[in-house]
């Protein structure tokens, strides 16, 4: 008897354990959803701020990727 009493006290703490990991999981997914989505706006705000400060240089396009590609070439 007191191995049944065993057991099912094992189980419920295995059923507890496995709850937890989903609640997790489920928090886990949320906050990468969320990491995932700031960083896109992040992102895109660098690129619009890039973009604006390419159309207020008075540099050509070809000077401007003629500037990128040196400095990937020095890398």
């Amino acid at each position: 008897m007191a191995r049944t009493i065993e057991l099912e006290a094992l189980e419920q703490r295995v059923e507890k354990a496995q709850m937890n990991v989903i609640k997790t999981k489920q928090k886990y997914n949320t906050a990468v959803a969320t990491l995932k989505n700031l960083m896109d706006k992040r992102d895109a705000l660098k690129r619009d701020e890039l973009i604006t400060a390419i159309m207020k240089s008075d540099k050509s396009y070809e000077q401007i990727l003629q500037f990128i590609k040196a400095d990937q070439v020095n890398e």
